[in-house]
C-alpha cells in the first residue's frame, strides 16, 4: 500500500469512528432508508447508440496534482456536464485530500437528472449507508483500500441491498481477481499507479482482456482527450471517467461533448469477441 493511500485510510478510519457514534449512526440509517430510490447508474453506462459513456467528475484538488479547480460551483459544473452529454456524474466528497464535501454531491445531484457516483474511500458499511443517505446513486469501492476479501464482498452486497451501484476500482491483475470473486459486475480500471502516480493507458488495455462481456467496464485516469477516449473505446470499455481534463477545461460542456461523441466498435467486433471469459 502506498504512503499516500495509507494516510488517507487512517483519516477515513477516524471519520468512520465518528459515524458510528450512536446518535450519528441512527440518523444515517434512518436517512438511508427514507431517501428516494436511486437512479440506475449502471444502466446509464450502456448506451444504446453505440457511443462511449462519459462519467464526468467534479473534483477540486488531488494529492498528486494539488489544486485543480478550488473555486468551482458543483451545480454549475454538473449542469455543464449534463448539457455536454455526460451519462453520469462523479463527485469527490473527501475533504482533507480532495477538497470535496457531501454538499458538493448534493448540489450536483439537485442540479441535474443523471445518476451520481460518490467518489470517496469507502472502508466500512456505515459509509455505504451514508452514501445512500446523501442521495448518491453509486458508491466507489477501491479494491486497494479494502484488502480483506470478505469485507469487499460484504460492502458490495450491502450496496446492492440498498439499490446502489458499486463501482469496484482495480489497478492490477490481483485486484481484478479479488473484485470478480466478490461478484463485481461494474469495474473501473484505474491506469494510475498508486505509489508513483504515473499513468499508463496500457494498464487498462491489459486488464480489460480478462473481463467477460457481462461486466460493465469503466476506464479511469489518464484520459484527457477524445483520442484517449477512443483508445479506450477501441479495446472495449463501456465508459470513461474523466475529472482533471474537465474541471480545467475552458468549456466543460464542449469537452464532454467531444468525449461522448466517441463511438465504440460494433457489438460483434468489440470486447465481447476478444476477451477471455
Amino acid at each position: 500500500m502506498s504512503e499516500v493511500l495509507a494516510r488517507i485510510l487512517a483519516t477515513k478510519t477516524d471519520e468512520v469512528t465518528v459515524l458510528h457514534e450512536p446518535v450519528t449512526r441512527a440518523t444515517i440509517l434512518e436517512a438511508a432508508l427514507a431517501t428516494a430510490p436511486p437512479m440506475d447508474f449502471t444502466a446509464a453506462l450502456r448506451r444504446s447508440d453505440g457511443a462511449l459513456a462519459v462519467i464526468a467528475e467534479i473534483k477540486r484538488r488531488s494529492p498528486s496534482k494539488g489544486d485543480l479547480a478550488p473555486g468551482l460551483d458543483p451545480a454549475v459544473m454538473a449542469r455543464a456536464y449534463e448539457a455536454g452529454g455526460a451519462a453520469c456524474l462523479s463527485v469527490l466528497t473527501d475533504q482533507l485530500y480532495f477538497g470535496g464535501t457531501v454538499g458538493d454531491l448534493q448540489d450536483a445531484r439537485a442540479a441535474t437528472g443523471i445518476p451520481v457516483l460518490r467518489k470517496d474511500f469507502t472502508i466500512d458499511e456505515i459509509q455505504v449507508y451514508e452514501t445512500r443517505a446523501i442521495g448518491a446513486d453509486a458508491v466507489l469501492l477501491i479494491a486497494a483500500a479494502v484488502p480483506d476479501d470478505v469485507q469487499l464482498n460484504d460492502l458490495r452486497m450491502l450496496a446492492s441491498e440498498l439499490s446502489l451501484a458499486a463501482l469496484v476500482e482495480v489497478h492490477n491483475e490481483r485486484e481484478l481477481e479479488r473484485s470478480l470473486a466478490a461478484g463485481a459486475t461494474l469495474i473501473g480500471v484505474n491506469s494510475r499507479d498508486l505509489t508513483t502516480f504515473a499513468e499508463d493507458l496500457h494498464v487498462a488495455e491489459r486488464l480489460i482482456e480478462r473481463l467477460s462481456p457481462d461486466v460493465v467496464t469503466v476506464a479511469e485516469s489518464a484520459i484527457r482527450s477524445a483520442a484517449d477516449a477512443q483508445q479506450m473505446a477501441d479495446v472495449g470499455f463501456d465508459a470513461v471517467l474523466v475529472g482533471e481534463a474537465l474541471v480545467r477545461a475552458e468549456d466543460p460542456a464542449a469537452t464532454v461533448r467531444a468525449l461522448a461523441s466517441v463511438q465504440r466498435r460494433g457489438e460483434d467486433q468489440k470486447r465481447r469477441g476478444n476477451r477471455k471469459g
